[in-house]
């Protein structure tokens, strides 16, 4: 019986570099595969962020009864922001101002300078208060916006398809039929927020006509209970109100969002098959064309385990040189790059977890391409393969 002896580490590395044409182009073909794993799954990671970070468990939010999560279609009295400041105890405040945002937020059409059709942009109007609730946001150019003005959001670009320059501070946009001037930008720490438009509350309101407001959004202080804010809402039966946690409001919307996601993963598996196939026919071809070296090495002693050992170690460097080279890539040109969807905007995101899963998706191609065709090979007998010289 022949004793089992691995071939040696650089056999493996040296045959990669005897063939580099071939090596060049199987190391393309396993990157690009890694690469539109990384995006898909940068696509999930970074939808799944932007959602959690928007959510403040901090925060309550106070909007329409039956209105599920459409908070664009919700329709409270315009006093309501007045009653849970007065009513409430135990609401957050800061010189006296309570920690209570009255806003209107809606998606309508907003036209850009120089553009010819509009875009549909999403617009919350807000009074000063909103800086003390919405903690994540931060005007980081310009100033807070006087009549006639808004401030636009880091990804609002992204949202509206803005080129350069045409969201600018100064520049002017048009909604409601209205024209607006730019005042200044603001961030939002990745949060929903960040593909938004900001407008004092009462400009909007005279520009859509409307005196109502579409939420309040609240800060109770540290340990307060969100419980006094839902009893009131159903107390209050005359005003047809719910509360809801603003975390809650953002996990109930990633879970509308799960299709998406499952989709995406979908898209993972099929790209990773559809290169495991091209694994297959690569390496197919490539073992194929070294059955008389194989045999060879079934001649001078080598155990067919030994040989097939060997392939893998091939076929995984090849797939681990191609998934460091799609990882540098994809954190290069994948991470950051600005998704649009009815929701907003967010980035892409090229973390450990997508890192792992792609740099692991590139290993199992690897290894999973190198073992039919390894074993087929060397179900030759060796003296048929010492014929196919």
């Amino acid at each position: 019986m022949i004793a089992f002896r691995p071939l040696p580490w650089e056999y493996a590395v040296r045959n990669l570099l005897r063939r580099p044409l071939r090596t060049g182009l199987t190391l393309a073909g396993l990157a690009t595969v890694v690469v539109l794993v990384f995006v898909a799954v940068g696509f999930i990671r970074g939808l799944e962020r932007s959602l959690a970070r928007s959510g403040d468990p901090g925060v309550a939010v106070v909007f329409s009864l039956g209105m599920g999560k459409n908070l664009e279609y919700s329709s409270v009295p315009a006093r309501t922001a007045d009653l849970l400041a007065a009513s409430l105890d135990g609401i957050r405040s800061r010189y006296g101002r309570p920690y209570v945002s009255p806003e209107l937020y809606q998606g309508t059409e907003v036209t850009l300078a120089g553009a010819s059709e509009p875009s549909l942009g999403l617009v919350r109007g807000v009074t000063p208060a909103a800086l003390l609730v919405r903690r994540a946001v931060e005007i980081v150019e310009g100033r807070w916006p006087e009549p006639g003005e808004v401030l636009v959001g880091r990804l609002a670009g992204a949202k509206l398809g803005a080129a350069d320059g045409q969201l600018d501070v100064g520049e002017t946009v048009t909604l409601e039929g209205r024209p607006w001037r730019i005042s200044g930008r603001f961030a939002a720490g990745g949060t929903a927020f960040d593909s938004e438009l900001w407008c004092r509350l009462d400009d909007l309101q005279g520009a859509m006509r409307r005196q109502d407001l579409s939420l309040v959004a609240l800060t109770p202080e540290p340990g307060a209970e969100f419980a006094q804010v839902d009893l009131f809402c159903k107390s209050r039966k005359d005003l047809e109100l719910q509360a809801m946690r603003e975390s809650e409001y953002y996990a109930t919307l990633l879970a509308d969002y799960r299709p998406v996601r499952v989709l995406a993963w979908l898209v993972v598996a099929l790209v990773s098959a559809a290169g495991v196939f091209a694994g297959l026919n690569t390496m197919h071809g490539a073992v194929l064309g070294r059955v008389p070296e194989l045999a060879t090495l079934q001649t001078i002693g080598f155990h067919r385990r030994a040989i097939v050992l060997s392939l893998i170690q091939e076929g995984a460097l090849l797939a681990m040189t191609a998934s460091l080279t799609a990882a540098v890539v994809a954190v290069l040109a994948v991470d950051g790059a600005t998704m649009r969807m009815t929701m907003g905007a967010f980035r892409l995101v090229v973390d450990g977890t997508t890192v792992l899963v792609g740099c692991g998706t590139g290993l199992g191609l690897g290894v999973v391409g190198s073992l039919p065709p390894a074993i087929r090979a060397l179900r030759t007998p060796v003296v048929e393969a010492f014929r196919a010289v």
